[in-house]
């Protein structure tokens, strides 16, 4: 299911984070990437007036941001990628602990997160090591049964 954030929000509930910094967009969507990556979803993440002189993260992955000119602000842009989702709404979860995007997340059927346990989530999540694939392992009975299968395969009558 991917997520629609509320960035600055978010930002504020992120601890070692700080809305002052410079890089304080680009450090989120670095954390927001990961989270991703591990969870196998997708974010678009809204910020009112971006640091202009911010480096700005590299394009693509699982997270798109979203830097809202003034003067309209990331909540208006929230609420309006919610109308512009219709009924496709009920797919994504709204990120925000504002109260207007909350309750627009829920006239249009969207799940809703506050950003403070988001937050928790994130940091639960990449405090966790990455869980690797456990590799295949066939037993000797398995591997002389699929042998034989393929032997028999390539005789012709």
């Amino acid at each position: 299911m991917p997520y629609l954030i509320d960035g600055h929000n978010l930002i504020a509930q992120m601890p070692g984070m700080t809305l002052g910094a410079v890089d304080d967009e680009a450090q989120l969507i670095g954390l927001l990437r990961t989270y991703c990556e591990r969870t196998r979803s997708r974010a678009t993440v809204y910020f009112d007036r971006g640091h202009p002189r911010a480096e700005s993260p590299p394009a693509g992955g699982r997270v798109t941001a979203r830097f809202v000119p003034s003067p309209r602000s990331a909540d208006q842009a929230i609420i309006r990628h919610l109308e512009r989702l219709g009924g496709d709404a009920r797919n994504w979860t709204v990120v925000s602990s504002d109260r207007e995007i909350q309750q627009a997340a829920a006239r249009a059927g969207a799940r809703r997160v506050a950003s403070r346990e988001f937050a928790a989530r994130i940091r639960q999540r990449l405090a966790r090591p990455e869980t690797e694939k456990p590799e295949a392992t066939l037993s000797k009975e398995d591997v002389a049964y699929w042998e034989k299968r393929f032997r028999r395969g390539r005789r012709r009558p």
